[in-house]
């Protein structure tokens, strides 16, 4: 009996150090998951320079609408709120634009200092009504309803450019699209296999005309055997 109790006895200690051992490992376990650091954020995607300058104007022009007295939606802006805020934006101007009584209106490089107006010029105005009309449309905008399309913007901004190009004396021209080389030389290529295979064909055309002509006289009968 002494033996038997003591046998229990030994296995209830062994079960119970093994349910020590086993609650230990878990509590270690659970332990480690708790003090494991969060796994890193995802790296956010690099933005290109346009991106970047895109968002900026998308941020401030929303700014300007929260400013605005009363503050406006988007969503009821049409093309007269958009030819304020580029009117707005000319105080922040730095390119000169000379009045039609400046001394210096169409010199392109003035001498001296004069008191006409610092604006915005034409070019940076028409990149961010660009900028400006595509963010439109990646925030939920609909194409026909964009307020940055509007007619009337358009011909503010061809205004602006005409008028700048008089004051400032530069022309305003689109720079026309030079054909690759690489194109150019394709074409003439193929304009030189059209003229070959054209003579080829001309050429053979005359040997089969001239062959014929030959194979006939060879093959008429003399009017002398005849007679």
């Amino acid at each position: 009996m002494n033996f038997t109790e003591n046998m229990m006895s030994g296995a209830r200690n062994s079960q119970c150090n093994s349910s020590n051992t086993g609650s230990s490992i878990s509590e270690t376990s659970i332990s480690s998951q708790q003090q494991q650091p969060p796994p890193p954020p995802p790296p956010q995607p690099i933005l290109s320079r346009y991106e970047s300058q895109k968002r900026r104007d998308w941020n401030t022009f929303g700014q300007y609408l929260k400013n605005h007295k009363p503050p406006l939606v988007l969503s009821r802006c049409s093309g007269a709120h958009i030819l304020e805020f580029l009117r707005y934006l000319d105080q922040f101007g730095k390119t000169k634009v000379h009045n039609n009584t400046c001394p210096f209106y169409g010199h392109p490089q003035i001498p001296a200092s004069c008191p006409c107006p610092l604006k915005q010029a034409w070019g940076s105005l028409d990149a961010l009504i660009g900028r400006l009309r595509a963010a439109f449309e990646e925030n939920g905008g609909r194409s026909e309803v964009n307020p940055f399309g509007a007619r009337a913007v358009r011909l503010y901004l061809r205004e602006v450019r005409d008028t700048q190009a008089k004051a400032r004396g530069i022309a305003y021209e689109k720079k026309k699209r030079k054909k690759p080389q690489q194109k150019q030389e394709t074409q003439v290529m193929l304009e030189e296999l059209d003229c070959n295979r054209v003579n080829s064909v001309v050429a053979s055309n005359e040997n089969l005309v001239m062959g014929g002509s030959s194979d006939a006289r060879n093959s008429m009968i003399p009017l002398s055997v005849l007679n």
